[in-house]
């Protein structure tokens, strides 16, 4: 049964991005004159993803706590990264924010190609020319008031421990005095776990953390900085464990999406 319904849903999410990504397009031609920002074809590229994982027989994603309406225009945003459903979570949140992602993703049909009308950037792991490149990009967004989103473990954990954080999401702000807004992510990795195609039944939810402003910071406060947005995540992580396991009141204090 759970391969049947891990095939269903995979036809689901693939027909649901082609025909957003059909969307997508109008709207990003319609809007190009006005928005070159590329918001509102970026938030509807967010809603095709909200739209998938709301009609995935497996997920049961939302929001947990308080949530800002608006990010300070120069904002990098980081996040744990536990499996490839954390973009589908995170788009519950309400603001647009142009994503880090591997170059690999933007070359699958349909999904790839909304990645790049909504203004993601791609990154080549492990060349440095291409990360120094991405950097660059987004310090040109965050320059025209778009806050990023990065995952600065760089992969998704196979475990419930964190990898280390990669310097670059900390080097960016600190360079450009964006604040860094910590969130965390948990249930996703039973949602879809790492290098399977089977998904499973599970409860996601994503929180906000308060921003951390690199005023006054060097680039020798990088590591400092790094620690600081780490021991957020790991704490705002620990309050959703209890919401997303097996705990009996696994549901209290969620908001629906």
């Amino acid at each position: 049964m759970n391969a049947l319904l891990s095939i269903y849903t995979w036809l689901e999410i693939g027909l649901v991005a082609l025909v957003g990504f059909f969307v997508q397009f109008v709207v990003a031609v319609v809007t190009w004159p006005f928005d070159r920002r590329k918001v509102i074809a970026g938030r509807c590229f967010r809603l095709i993803g909200v739209t998938a994982s709301k009609l995935t027989p497996f997920w049961r994603f939302g929001v947990h706590g308080p949530v800002p309406k608006r990010l300070s225009p120069r904002t990098v945003v980081v996040s744990n990264h536990e499996s490839n459903a954390d973009p589908f979570l995170i788009s519950y949140l309400p603001w647009e924010m142009k994503w880090l992602g591997k170059a690999s993703l933007f070359k699958i049909p349909a999904v790839g190609w909304s990645m790049w009308l909504a203004g993601d950037i791609p990154v080549t792991r492990g060349d440095q020319g291409s990360a120094k490149g991405a950097m660059a990009q987004c310090a040109r967004w965050l320059a025209k008031g778009m806050p990023v989103m990065i995952f600065p473990e760089g992969t998704r954990s196979k475990t419930d421990e964190l990898l280390p954080f990669k310097d670059g999401a900390f080097r960016l702000a600190i360079e450009t005095g964006a604040d860094v807004l910590p969130l965390a992510v948990s249930g996703t990795r039973r949602a879809l776990p790492k290098h399977s195609w089977r998904f499973a039944t599970s409860r996601g939810l994503v929180t906000v953390g308060t921003p951390i402003s690199t005023q006054g910071m060097t680039l020798a406060d990088v590591e400092r900085l790094k620690q600081l947005a780490r021991e957020q995540i790991l704490a705002l992580r620990a309050k959703l464990l209890p919401l997303t396991g097996a705990a009996p009141d696994a549901d209290a204090g969620a908001r629906p999406a």
